[in-house]
């Protein structure tokens, strides 16, 4: 029996349908990811699923007794509540009295000059939840608090954007729901955060239905996806580039289609003109076949066109971008960065990636020259022009029209050689004619993001600092976005939380060790993945060697400090080992040669690997040095391992 079903839906905003005559079901047990692009009417199709939006025509139909949680994209909470009235206040009508009782028992050791008073109103309290069996439901919302490492009694106007995504997800989750309804789960969550929610669906057998633009989430935790395109719902099994095959080969027999019926009826255009001859055989039959035709094409909705992305590099800047020798920066008794040291240099596509809080714009404002640090050296390239797109927006003036968004005091932007007409520029960012006078807050947040994008864009820029420029657009204007950062020939900063465009897009990666410390790693977040992997399991041979160890370098965490094959011949000659027989004898002594051998192999290809051309005039071999580099991490590990066994 399903969980829910949508039968012939309809709805519409102004003269656009969004749902046209749409249906669905969900089962027990399904994951669905709902995709389409941005505008298409994702969310107000999970609105209406969860009974917070109305529909225009059709019917939502849901099992009786079914619980529901909900989590909007943009979750609404009412600023002077604390984190666990917010949590309760989804559980009903036991929720005023959890919220009460948990604010008392608070507020008694800190007023112990109204103690008598407070205990006798808990008293009361607990009367009333013992009454109503309610216990079990402050647990769980303690539980749920605990669980998305949250502060139950911080107010939620104190709290950043992703602890109020945690908020919500904690609000739908502190009851277990049958069904869970997830708009934009991983916006303003960092990675961590987003792997822990990825296990966490996964393991629980609640139903759900979720929009997300992250693809490794979407491939992680959708047992099956469903494409929302021109009001109608198509259901795609499998993972998303089984998607990906099926719907190219279904736009292509549809373009087929269409321009075969646009060629008959242009046929019986030119015939219907001639008039006498038309009205001379009386083929009343042919004419209202026309008239059909002409019905049938002025019902057709085209696919929405695609973004058009283009940028101007503008001068090349300097060879050398940025040097960090050194540099700390912190505030108070917080270290944000310590002793960091790097040279970025033009071409280079750098992803910054750690938690929330960790000190990524910190940084980034430390290599830009925006912060002075307290001690060591920054040293800025010359013929530096940055571009900075916000995640937060905060370029965007609510109240100004996208045309003075784009181009104050001008009709036109140039894109290189090429002078457009604004109108003209913003209608390849699917903005249409009609729009281009609207304000700014008449947008969606994926309308913002292309409206950013357009203005950054709309300027030549040799640095491009893009600060979580994946939330809110669609998998479509992402993969386009992708391909634009790898043909640009400039220098890309990029903070994201999105680990497919992480590993599309950049050449090295910058991350937080912890303390303040940070550190570079070539390649893209799976290369990273490679290296964290690497140094965990050097950690344990630390731990099982009693102390033999490689030292990890500052630059590069896969790369070690060589051991010569002299000092490892004198580790082996030492005493107090077992005895070791003829084969192991011999297996020690070419050990040290083994290594030297793979050392030398990984310090040239990381040479090789830092090299930005290479990414740009030989793809296939990046990609191969890459791989190449994670099996000489793994059999340098091996053969340490072996080595402090029989060193043992």
């Amino acid at each position: 029996m399903p969980y829910l079903t949508l039968s012939d839906a309809s709805l519409a905003y102004g003269h656009v349908p969004l749902l046209d005559h749409a249906s669905f079901q969900l089962d027990p047990g399904e994951r669905v990811a709902l995709i389409g692009r941005n505008g298409s009417g994702k969310s107000s199709l999970l609105r209406a699923l969860a009974g917070q939006g109305a529909l225009d025509d059709g019917v939502v139909w849901r099992q009786p007794g079914l619980h529901l949680g909900y989590v909007p994209q943009e979750p609404l909470f009412a600023p002077d509540m604390s984190v666990f009235e917010a949590v309760v206040a989804g559980m009903g009508e036991v929720s005023s009295l959890l919220a009460e009782y948990h604010a008392v028992a608070h507020e008694i050791s800190a007023s112990p000059e109204r103690q008598v008073f407070l205990l006798d109103r808990l008293h009361h309290l607990q009367n009333a939840l013992e009454m109503r069996q309610a216990w079990s439901f402050e647990a769980q919302a303690e539980q749920a608090i605990q669980r998305f490492s949250l502060d139950a009694s911080a107010r939620v106007g104190t709290l950043s954007g992703g602890q109020k995504k945690r908020l919500a997800l904690a609000q739908a989750l502190a009851v277990p729901p049958d069904v869970l309804l997830l708009d934009e789960p991983t916006n303003h969550l960092d990675i961590e955060a987003i792997e822990w929610l990825e296990d966490m669906l996964r393991a629980s057998a609640v139903a759900m239905v979720f929009i997300t633009h992250d693809r490794h989430f979407l491939d992680r935790v959708s047992t099956r996806i469903v494409e929302l395109d021109r009001g109608r719902l198509q259901s795609f099994p499998g993972y998303f580039a089984d998607y990906q095959a099926i719907k190219e080969k279904a736009l292509h027999d549809e373009a087929s289609l269409n321009a075969r019926f646009d060629k008959l009826l242009a046929q019986e255009e030119i015939w219907i003109r001639k008039g006498i001859e038309a009205r001379r055989t009386r083929n009343e039959g042919r004419v209202r076949r026309l008239e059909q035709l002409r019905r049938e094409r002025a019902a057709r909705r085209e696919r929405q066109g695609r973004v058009e992305l283009a940028i101007d590099a503008g001068k090349k800047s300097g060879r050398l971008v940025a040097e960090l020798v050194d540099v700390s920066k912190s505030f108070g008794d917080q270290a944000v960065v310590r002793n960091f040291s790097c040279r970025l240099q033009r071409g280079d596509r750098i992803g910054i990636i750690g938690p929330n809080g960790a000190g990524k714009t910190t940084l980034l404002r430390l290599i830009l020259g925006e912060l002075a640090p307290d001690t060591g050296q920054v040293r800025l390239g010359t013929r530096l022009q940055i571009a900075y797109f916000d995640q937060f927006r905060t370029q965007l003036d609510e109240e100004a029209a996208l045309v003075d968004v784009i181009s104050p005091g001008s009709d036109y932007v140039e894109i290189g050689n090429e002078r457009k007409h604004v109108i003209g520029y913003l209608g390849d960012f699917l903005f249409a004619p009609e729009r281009a006078r609207s304000p700014v807050k008449s947008l969606s947040g994926g309308e913002r993001n292309r409206l950013l994008l357009a203005r950054l864009f709309a300027r030549p820029a040799n640095v491009l600092v893009l600060d979580e420029p994946t939330n809110d657009l669609d998998i479509e204007t992402l993969e386009l976005l992708e391909q634009l950062l790898q043909d640009y020939t400039g220098t890309l900063f990029l903070v994201s939380h999105d680990r497919a465009f992480l590993d599309n897009v950049v050449t090295q990666i910058i991350a937080p060790e912890g303390e303040g410390r940070w550190y570079e790693s070539v390649g893209g977040y799976g290369d990273w993945l490679e290296y964290q992997k690497g140094r965990q399991r050097e950690r344990q041979v630390v731990q099982r060697t009693g102390g033999a160890h490689r030292t990890v370098s500052a630059k590069h965490p896969a790369t070690t400090a060589p051991a010569s094959p002299e000092s490892l011949a004198e580790k082996s000659s030492a005493g107090g080992r077992r005895k070791l027989g003829y084969k192991e004898t011999r297996e020690l002594d070419a050990l040290p040669g083994r290594i030297a051998a793979l050392e030398a192999e990984q310090k040239s290809t990381m040479l090789r690997l830092e090299d930005p051309a290479l990414y740009q005039a030989q793809p296939d071999e990046a990609r191969r040095l890459s791989t190449r580099l994670a099996e000489i991490e793994e059999e340098l590990m091996a053969l340490l391992e072996r080595w402090a066994f029989l060193e043992g």
